[in-house]
């Protein structure tokens, strides 16, 4: 694993590891909420996706890279982190990765930069759009843990103890069936790295993307578990209907995490989606 440091937007420093084929075609991962580049482990070390070359980031406010005390609503900072790790890494057109959260950064991007220097972009489990909508209810996953005036345990709970109650709850409540207690631990590790100031203000943002996604004109793969009970499976197909040009992926027995579940088809899913065409 080859590391780096990234300016972003503002100066931030961003953690970025890459792996695989550095003259291969370039997939650059970004995760969700409150995770960090290790949620892409068995990606970054698929020997089916050995030939790429695969480059994932600690969003900021995550994993090593800072953790800013303001900033998180600011969609142009987003975009910059982006655009700094294309620029600084010489990636010719990527595919953008983006699980959960990152759907949000991903259509920041987009918005700012739109898709020219992009191959394509994957949307994982993801969610474009913040708040109750219309078309996709917030999963049943959030139950439970979010702040409800009782003083319980909340995701944003600023003693450890505390906040690891709840996130533990919501590190199960993204996988369909339950994961071993190790990775479950090491998961929760990832997961508590990122400040609760962070988690709070990274849901602050009020975002509608629907215009952002109507313009994409590269491809577009949106995989999503059926099972899914962060974000529920009516957003994939939401998002798929602003698309023309996406295919959507369904995993029948897969929850927030396909990518993690069903390792083996999303990697040969995305080695066939991000391999160059041939002239």
């Amino acid at each position: 694993m080859r590391h780096h440091r990234v300016a972003g937007g503002g100066g931030t420093q961003l953690h970025v590891v890459e792996s695989g084929d550095p003259a291969g075609p370039p997939i650059l991962f970004l995760h969700g909420w409150s995770q960090a580049h290790a949620s892409w482990q068995r990606q970054l070390n698929a020997a089916a996706l050995q030939s790429f070359r695969l480059i994932a980031c600690d969003l900021r406010g995550h994993g090593d890279s800072d953790k800013p005390l303001d900033g998180y609503g600011e969609s142009a900072l987003w975009a910059a982190d982006v655009a700094a790790i294309l620029s600084a890494l010489a990636l010719d057109r990527p595919v953008l990765v983006g699980w959960s959260y990152a759907g949000y950064v991903i259509a920041d991007y987009v918005r700012a930069h739109g898709d020219g220097a992009l191959r394509g972009i994957v949307f994982v489990g993801a969610a474009t759009d913040t708040g109750r909508t219309s078309y996709a209810p917030p999963g049943d996953g959030w139950a439970g843990i979010l702040p409800d005036g009782t003083g319980n345990p909340n995701i944003y709970s600023p003693g450890a103890e505390e906040a690891a109650l709840a996130m533990r709850q919501f590190m199960r409540a993204c996988f369909a069936a339950p994961v071993d207690h190790l990775t479950e631990l090491e998961l929760l590790g990832i997961a508590l790295s990122t400040p609760p100031r962070v988690r709070e203000a990274l849901f602050a943002r009020r975002l509608a993307n629907d215009d952002v996604l109507q313009a994409i004109r590269v491809p577009v793969l949106i995989a999503h578990g059926e099972r899914d009970r962060i974000v529920d499976v009516a957003t994939a197909r939401h998002i798929a209907a602003q698309i023309p040009q996406a295919t959507l992926s369904l995993y029948p027995q897969a929850g927030h995490a396909p990518f993690w579940e069903a390792q083996e088809r999303f990697n040969a899913e995305l080695a066939a989606f991000a391999q160059p065409a041939r002239a």
